[in-house]
Parts: C-alpha cells; sequence; structure tokens
C-alpha cells in the first residue's frame, strides 16, 4: 500500500503544530518567531539522529496560528466535553495542544473529512500516550464534531 505523501505531510504538520502550540503555551514565545523556529529548524529536518518528516509548513501555519486566533472558542468547546468537574486546567498540556488543534481542525477546515481529522489527532495522541488517553481524544473530538455539525 501506497501512502499518499500529501497525507504524510499533513499528518507531520499536526504533529509539529502540536508541539509549537505547547512550545507557544509553556514559553509564550512570539508566534511568527516561533513559526520561524519551526519552518527553519524543525519541519523536514534532522535533529539529534531523528529525522523529521516534510510537513505541509501551509497547513502547520494554518492550524498554530487558527488556535491562538481562536483559542476561547476552541477552549470553551472542549471544555464543554469534559466530564463534570473537569476543567481544562487539569489537563496535560500536551493533551490540550492536541485537543485544541483538532478542535481548530473540526471547527475551521471544512477540506478535511471529519473523521480523517479525529483519526489524525488520535494517532498524535498515541504518539505521547497510552490507548486510554487516544480514547478520550477521540471522545472529546467525536462530541466536538457532532456539535459542529450534527450527523443527518
Amino acid at each position: 500500500m501506497t501512502v499518499n505523501p500529501r497525507s504524510q505531510a499533513r499528518s507531520a504538520a499536526r504533529l509539529g503544530a502540536v508541539q509549537a502550540l505547547y512550545q507557544l503555551e509553556m514559553e509564550r514565545t512570539p508566534t511568527a518567531r516561533l513559526l520561524d523556529e519551526f519552518h527553519q529548524h524543525r519541519l523536514g529536518k534532522t535533529i539529534e539522529d531523528t529525522e523529521f518528516a516534510a510537513a505541509d509548513v501551509a497547513f502547520f501555519d494554518d492550524v498554530v496560528r487558527g488556535v491562538e486566533a481562536r483559542r476561547s472558542e476552541i477552549d470553551e468547546r472542549i471544555a464543554s466535553h469534559l466530564a463534570q468537574g473537569w476543567a481544562l486546567a487539569r489537563l496535560d498540556r500536551t493533551m490540550l495542544q492536541i485537543l485544541r488543534a483538532g478542535t481548530y481542525e473540526l471547527l475551521a477546515r471544512p477540506d478535511v473529512p471529519r473523521a480523517a481529522a479525529i483519526s489524525e489527532y488520535v494517532d498524535v495522541a498515541k504518539a505521547f500516550f497510552e490507548d486510554r488517553e487516544a480514547k478520550f481524544v477521540n471522545g472529546v473530538l467525536d462530541a466536538v464534531a457532532r456539535d459542529i455539525a450534527p450527523a443527518d
């Protein structure tokens, strides 16, 4: 089976976007400087013997900028699907960035099928967490997707 290079580049962009959003959250790096750092030194580069896949840079930029621009709306949507008594502040910082990026795609990228976006962010979650957390990402993003565009 051949992997679609565009799909692979978008997968790399999603993973990079989650990492960039995490850095933005933790270090408060100005967005323009952060994007430039990722363009110059991370996306598609080799760092400490680890080769990073070539990423769809425009897609990466859109996700990072879009999450920043719509953070309040995105956070409200995520928070509305957490268990009673849970708040965004209780979520692991990486988990929160995965949910933010996935929610942004569901809200703002009608060119990406809902199921594909959810599946991609479940895969990103698996890069950082165990299956239990990946299932959590699936559940939250699926609920967000149904709110945005209820199934017929």
